[in-house]
């Protein structure tokens, strides 16, 4: 089956596929046709779940099946929570990954406690109604420099402990098999999953 996606991002594009990849192509993904040409709804949610819900809700009437919309973005404890759902304008409108670094780092500058978290809402929607959400987490730290290039957004700063490296820093695979969108996306791909199997036909007695 094919699960529309509504983002224009590439490098999670690539996550998108990557994880559906690994249900041996059962699931197939791909982006909202014209998606491009889609007035991009006005994302005034002050959570990632009120985002997610209402581009998935709003992109779905434009798709031919199941949408499902991600909002992302990273959480830093000494920042009172930001970036969050500002991660990708935090440096202004049209703002480069590289110039949100760099503020990010600005603003930690002296600060010695840097945890920080990457959380990933996912929702599913079809014909403009809301099926689910799913959530994923991923706990570390914020580094005082970039390193690695791999990866988008703040992936060179983010420090995995487990993996001793930055996100940055790890294959595509090593990164989605712990990231917050890849635990999202499992959740969410095995409920697509469950739903379009078949279900065991019951015996009657006699």
């Amino acid at each position: 089956m094919t699960l529309y996606c509504a983002t224009t991002n590439p490098g999670k594009l690539r996550e998108f596929r990557l994880a559906a990849g690994e249900l041996g192509g059962a699931i197939r993904i791909e982006p909202v046709p014209g998606l491009s040409e889609i007035p991009a709804p006005a994302e005034t949610g002050r959570t990632f779940l009120e985002n997610a819900v209402a581009k998935a809700i709003y992109y779905s009437r434009f798709a031919p099946g199941a949408t499902f919309a991600d909002d992302s973005g990273l959480v830093v404890d000494a920042l009172g929570g930001a970036p969050g759902v500002d991660s990708a304008l935090y440096a202004g409108p049209g703002a480069t990954d590289e110039a949100n670094n760099r503020l990010l780092l600005e603003r930690l500058l002296g600060v010695e406690d840097r945890a920080a978290r990457f959380v990933s809402v996912i929702a599913l929607a079809e014909d403009g109604r809301l099926i689910r959400t799913f959530e994923g987490v991923v706990e570390g730290w914020i580094l005082e420099a970039p390193r690695g290039s791999n990866g988008f957004g703040y992936d060179p700063l983010f420090y995995y402990p487990p993996y001793a490296r930055t996100l940055a820093e790890v294959s595509p695979e090593e990164k989605l098999a712990v990231s917050h969108r890849g635990k999202a996306l499992r959740d969410m791909l095995e409920f697509v999953r469950r739903l379009s199997s078949p279900s065991p036909r019951g015996h009657s007695g006699g």
